[in-house]
């Protein structure tokens, strides 16, 4: 390669302010392209973000990660990134950067719908699911890396956190991705114990290559990802993405002059071949054409993610029978009611944004499921005529919750009010201006409201139609649309029934009406605690310039702090009920960080069931949680139905990190294969740990 080739390996291949004009019309319509030879047929990385399906044409929208996190079902996630891959590739694109595995260390994040939830191992092991599908097709990209869990913040924020609590909580599931193959990390906007994450060399160099081995790619968040190029291409930031911005304007000159090393040059260069090399040697799926993008199949797919992910919170009785499932034979008329119910709602506006054809919402399902039931549907903020509709209604269906205006990427004027990010753009060609501060939501990104969560309570419009729904029909049921924790103590103990219905995709509205005629098994699981009160959570301020982030969060600190929660990790209620006993460990691999183990579960209701039996670890140390989630497995069982299934489970959990590396954090630990965190009937076993 000539030397300008080698360069050009070092960014996007796209001219800035052309590349920002079309991003603002859509947002990767067509692959990004970086770091391609055209001279020497090297394709480059052909970018598509993520992650609930590809953002380019009018593709499937799957359900948000978090939904799919509350699957418990890691096989599912395979064949849903197997999925994304193929649209990916039909579309032309082969680097997929869409595996986000942040960790939500408060619920009030925006973008806390991108990720799985708010376990550690939880997200390793769905992010490493995500990672071996996509990779029939095309790259896998794992991202933020590390410590991105503020949205309105990001661009400003320095995260600071101690060895202990990096390598324990906030990187454990990146380490497990890379260690399935993961071809691509990109780094976050954020710093990290204070210098910029995109050019952290700690991070990249220390903690990435030289600790985990990564041989994959390095590079940076979109546009603002890094400060200083020739400090990102030091500290191991390979591309700066996604066009021609800093490096291109700068680099040579920093070479010339010394400030820059050729080494370095030289070292992201053969990596970004390699990884190329790499994935042009492998064995893939056979290539797809267009007609697999939004196809009949992948609905389906996405169907039942949506189906498998819903959260059964609360069934209350009514006149002597469970509210739910719904008795399609027993209904006449349905009253479907609030602003979400006939809303596409798949998530926010920001770069995670599907295109899809078509949308069922909530009110759609219902109609296709009771075609011949005279549906009164009321979207209006009016409690009056909510009841008055739910009167006259054999059920009701209130959908409450969130949208792409009250969560997710947060944009506005950050571009505009910022000296410090206004220094990362080149030089203005001939005739082109900035926008307006006038036009603060229309900026060189597009637009992208919602942001970090100002409040974890529904609205108050939204609870008083509740109560007058409930006090009109009894047999009413909420769903609530979310990704993070809601608290609902106001209102809970007033409705029979209670579902969390996610940002579930495309064909969310058919599977939320799945699960409520019980033609689907309520047996989605929450990813996360809800606590009872905003006080229990940890501190969280919506534009800190500084925060500490320590091992203390989401069921762990209600452990500690000693709150009950509203709901616990893990919890979720079925159609039919379980029992879990005979909990034997069978194996414990102690050089590759595995047990094994066996439990009997038996369904003793009267209906087929998908439970998640789910392992964690009890234990007993200073400064360390009680209480840890190792493994889990789902498994089907008809009525009656008992089956000795196999459980692995990490012991990675039960250790500390020291100035001397890993330790054990108490040689005994109590093994409970459980329903959630702190089940009082799990089964139970002692073992000893070397």
């Amino acid at each position: 390669m000539t030397e300008t080739e080698v360069l050009g390996l070092l960014d996007g291949d796209g001219e800035f302010w052309s590349g920002m004009a079309e991003m603002g019309r859509q947002y990767n319509a067509t692959p990004v392209v970086m770091a391609s030879v055209g001279r020497l047929g090297v394709p480059g990385l052909r970018f598509s973000d993520g992650p609930r399906g590809v953002v380019m044409g009018a593709s499937t929208a799957f359900p948000v990660s978090m939904a799919r996190g509350a699957t418990w079902n890691v096989e599912l996630e395979e064949l849903i990134g197997r999925a994304i891959g193929a649209e990916m590739r039909a579309q032309g694109g082969n680097f997929f950067g869409g595996v986000c595995i942040n960790l939500p260390r408060h619920p009030s994040w925006g973008r806390a719908q991108e990720t799985y939830g708010e376990d550690s191992y939880l997200l390793g092991e769905f992010g490493a699911a995500l990672v071996r599908g996509v990779q029939r097709h095309g790259m896998a990209v794992a991202k933020h890396f590390a410590l991105n869990s503020m949205e309105n913040a990001r661009f400003k924020v320095d995260v600071v956190a101690d060895d202990a609590t990096l390598h324990e909580v906030y990187l454990p599931h990146f380490k497990r991705v890379v260690d399935a193959g993961v071809a691509g990390i990109m780094t976050s906007y954020n710093r990290v114990n204070g210098e910029w994450a995109g050019q952290n060399e700690r991070l990249l160099e220390g903690i990435l290559r030289k600790e985990w081995g990564f041989a994959g790619i390095t590079l940076s968040d979109f546009i603002f990802g890094i400060r200083d190029a020739a400090t990102s291409l030091h500290a191991g930031l390979d591309v700066e993405a996604p066009f021609r911005q800093q490096r291109a304007h700068t680099l040579p000159a920093e070479l010339e002059a010394g400030r820059a090393s050729w080494e370095d040059v030289r070292r992201a260069a053969r990596r970004v071949i390699t990884t190329q090399l790499r994935f042009a040697a492998s064995t893939l799926d056979p290539e797809p054409d267009s007609s697999v993008v939004f196809s009949d199949d992948h609905r389906a797919l996405s169907r039942r993610a949506a189906a498998e992910s819903v959260v059964l919170l609360k069934n209350d009785s009514v006149n002597d029978a469970p509210v739910l499932p719904i008795d399609r034979a027993a209904i006449e008329a349905i009253a479907v009611i609030g602003r979400l119910s006939d809303l596409p709602n798949t998530g926010d506006r920001g770069s995670s944004n599907v295109h899809s054809a078509e949308v069922v919402t909530p009110l759609a399902g219902i109609q296709a499921a009771f075609p011949d039931a005279n549906i009164a549907h009321v979207a209006d903020d009016d409690p009056e005529s909510a009841a008055a509709a739910a009167s006259a209604a054999d059920i009701a269906l209130v959908v409450v919750g969130y949208s792409a205006a009250d969560e997710g990427e947060f944009l506005g004027d950050t571009m505009l009010s910022s000296p410090g990010l206004l220094k990362v753009f080149p030089p203005l060609p001939s005739g082109v201006t900035l926008p307006t501060a006038d036009n603060r939501n229309e900026n060189l990104m597009g637009s992208a409201e919602g942001g970090d969560r100002t409040s974890l309570r529904i609205r108050l419009v939204d609870a008083e139609i509740i109560r007058r729904t409930v006090a009109a029909n009894p047999r009413t049921v909420v769903a609530i649309v979310t990704a993070g924790a809601v608290i609902i103590e106001e209102w809970r103990d007033d409705v029979p029934a209670i579902v969390v219905s996610w940002y579930a995709g495309s064909e969310g509205g058919h599977a939320l009406a799945d699960v409520l005629l019980g033609v689907v098994d309520a047996s989605g699981r929450l990813p996360y605690s809800i606590p009872r009160d905003e006080s229990h959570l940890p501190f969280f301020d919506i534009d800190a310039e500084s925060i500490v982030y320590d091992r203390w969060h989401g069921q762990r600190l209600l452990d500690r702090d000693g709150h009950d929660a509203a709901f616990p990790l893990g919890f979720g209620l079925s159609y039919t009920e379980f029992s879990i006993r005979n909990l034997q460990v069978t194996s414990v691999e102690d050089d590759a960080g595995w047990l094994h183990a066996v439990v009997d579960v038996t369904n003793v209701g009267r209906r087929l069931g998908r439970h998640i039996v789910q392992l964690y670890g009890v234990v007993e140390a200073d400064d360390f949680p009680a209480r840890v989630l190792l493994g889990f497995a789902p498994v089907t069982l008809e009525p009656g139905e008992t089956k000795r299934i196999p459980l692995r489970g990490s012991t990675g959990p039960l250790n500390r990190w020291t100035s001397e590396g890993w330790k054990v954090a108490a040689p005994r630990v109590v093994l409970e294969a459980a329903a959630y965190s702190g089940d009082k009937s799990a089964a139970i076993i002692s073992l000893t740990l070397n």
